[in-house]
């Protein structure tokens, strides 16, 4: 699919890399975006995956009012409630007692839902004093394009297994809402984007267990070779953090890994997400 310039008049667009990654200059975040505004700001996420703001003041009011301009919102999954008069704010925290923090591992948010997030605005208050804490972003439309024609036709007959219970908890201990499980589904390898319509690797360390309909030693080893490929740095942007600094990410096209380089010292921020459809394959 050919590439489309995209010219902007209410924002400024900076690209952090060709294939990933830009910052958006112009925007305040606090107040409601004019219709305009708006489509540049969707138009930006699209082209470039995901896009980061610089010097934001957001109640978790003036947050969730921006994220509800692009949809409704997702309450996580392992919601811990610890703001309860905001569920959909989930907060992103790690300090001198953290075992373990959210996003160690490559993923896409919550890809273990039947409809998983479209796109995740994560917004950081609190960073360690050193720099640490930076956020990696990996563009899996680039994944999906370098792989060689015949490792593609492989990939776009196949589906696998995500599964939360893995993530939630295993690793981090946690238990199910009552009366509930965690989200487990079957999405295929090979996603289309509803909106550009490119197509996308769709496997994640994190959340994808294994590959329907193939023996255990094949899907561990496709699984392996398409996170591997995924994971490699041209395919890449890196984000620094400073505080009030706001990323939107598309979970439909890009994963992100969490650097956890800080400890002891505290990173803390809130994260809002928008609900998402359910993954499909277009041949």
């Amino acid at each position: 699919m050919e590439e489309v310039t995209v010219r902007y008049q209410s924002i400024e667009v900076r690209k952090l890399t060709p294939a990933i990654g830009a910052e958006i200059f112009g925007v305040d975040l606090g107040k409601p975006l004019g219709n305009q505004q708006f489509q540049e700001v969707h138009d930006a996420l699209m082209e470039n995956l995901v896009i980061f703001f610089r010097d934001q003041q957001m109640t978790h009011e003036q947050h969730k009012d921006f994220g509800r301009r692009f949809g409704k919102l997702h309450i996580h999954p392992s919601s811990t409630n610890e703001n309860a008069d905001h569920p959909e704010i989930l907060v992103i925290k790690a300090d001198e007692n953290s075992k373990y923090v959210a996003g160690e591992e490559w993923h896409s948010d919550v890809s273990c839902d039947a409809e998983p997030p479209m796109g995740s605005i994560l917004y950081m208050k609190e960073l360690p004093p050193d720099g640490g804490g930076n956020t990696l972003f990996a563009s899996m439309y680039r994944a999906w394009e370098t792989l060689s024609p015949a490792v593609q036709r492989l990939c776009e007959g196949l589906t696998a297994i995500h599964d939360g219970a893995q993530v939630y908890g295993g690793r981090f201990g946690r238990k199910p809402k009552e009366g509930t499980s965690f989200p487990r589904n079957e999405h295929p390898v090979v996603r289309t984007h509803p909106v550009t319509g490119r197509k996308a690797l769709y496997v994640n360390r994190n959340f994808t267990t294994h590959i329907v309909g193939l023996k255990k030693n094949e899907s561990d080893a496709i699984l392996e070779m398409l996170y591997r490929h995924c994971e490699v740095p041209e395919f890449q942007c890196r984000f620094a953090w400073q505080p009030n600094s706001v990323a939107f990410w598309d979970n439909r096209s890009a994963m992100h890994h969490a650097m956890w380089d800080y400890f002891p010292n505290k990173r803390l921020g809130y994260r809002v997400t928008v609900a998402g459809d359910k993954p499909f394959h277009r041949a």
